[in-house]
């Protein structure tokens, strides 16, 4: 490489990986296929090496091109803290903050103070990245992230908010037509709500509770948490619920309080260079009280 490579030529080569064509990642990005097409073949030119081939289906990605990807994604969530950095200068609460949470705390938790913030800060934008993936802090794929675990990185800040409790819950029509579990063993005759792919948290339940679940143990599967959460209340069986969730719904029972019962320690958390930003200090102290609230710290 004779001189440096340009980003929008990295920005076409990661619309192309998501979209599969040439005329997909057009689209995404809002440009032409030709030009897509030369970013790809400049691009090509620049690192030596092929990137794609052409397939019935779309654009294959080659080794080398899955080699880059994640240097490349890198590039574009630091091009996105860039910009979100750049628009909050100025006095006050303003600009864009990211924040990731889990499925069910992003969509069942998150809205209301989110609504309050704009209210509160109308410059504030505020965008939602409900997602189970842990999503990287120090390559700022987001500002703020909503963690059931504490952060392990020195230059991550955290502040813990309690804990999350969960329970099994059933529908009561559910459990009137059913019959209600006395003990562990009479859930084997049961249609059971979960995974579709093994989790360390299956795994964890099932060694507490000496219950061997596996994927096979569930009638019915998602590895959604909010298509589990929508079938327990749609009264399809008897699945795993956050308790303070439960509590909304006057239609949900617990089922074994006794003997099924976990507890997820929950952390906001945001690297330390952001502290000193109005933006993100007024999303983290919100997002904090929520949780506390949510978890019942604050009770």
């Amino acid at each position: 490489m004779t001189k440096p490579i340009g980003w929008e030529l990295y920005r076409s080569f990661l619309a192309v990986l998501a979209e599969g064509s040439l005329s997909g990642a057009a689209r995404a990005l809002g440009i032409t296929q030709p030009t897509v097409g030369r970013h790809i073949a400049a691009l090509e030119r620049a690192l030596g090496q092929v990137l794609f081939t052409r397939s019935q289906t779309g654009l294959l990605a080659t080794d080398a091109a899955l080699a880059l990807r994640g240097y490349a994604e890198a590039m574009h969530s630091h091009a996105a803290a860039l910009e979100r950095a750049a628009a909050a200068q100025g006095p006050g609460v303003s600009g864009t903050v990211r924040i990731s949470a889990s499925e069910v705390i992003g969509i069942e938790v998150l809205p209301p103070v989110l609504a309050r913030l704009r209210r509160d800060h109308p410059r504030l934008t505020l965008e939602l990245a409900p997602t189970n993936r842990v999503q990287n802090l120090l390559l700022r794929e987001a500002d703020i992230a909503v963690r059931m675990a504490p952060p392990k990185q020195e230059q991550l800040i955290a502040r813990p908010v309690g804990h999350v409790d969960i329970g099994l819950y059933a529908r009561k029509d559910y459990l009137r037509h059913r019959g209600t579990p006395a003990t562990l063993a009479d859930l084997a005759g049961h249609t059971l709500i979960g995974y579709d792919t093994e989790t360390p948290f299956l795994r964890g339940a099932g060694k507490r509770l000496a219950v061997p679940w596996s994927r096979d143990s569930f009638a019915l599967r998602a590895d959604s948490d909010l298509a589990q959460l929508a079938l327990i209340r749609a009264g399809a069986g008897i699945g795993f619920c956050q308790v303070a969730l439960a509590r909304r719904d006057r239609r949900l029972a617990p089922v074994l309080p006794d003997h099924v019962s976990f507890q997820l320690e929950t952390w906001i958390t945001m690297h330390e260079d952001l502290r000193a930003s109005p933006r993100c200090k007024a999303v983290f102290d919100a997002l904090v009280q929520c949780l506390l609230a949510h978890t019942g710290a604050t009770r």
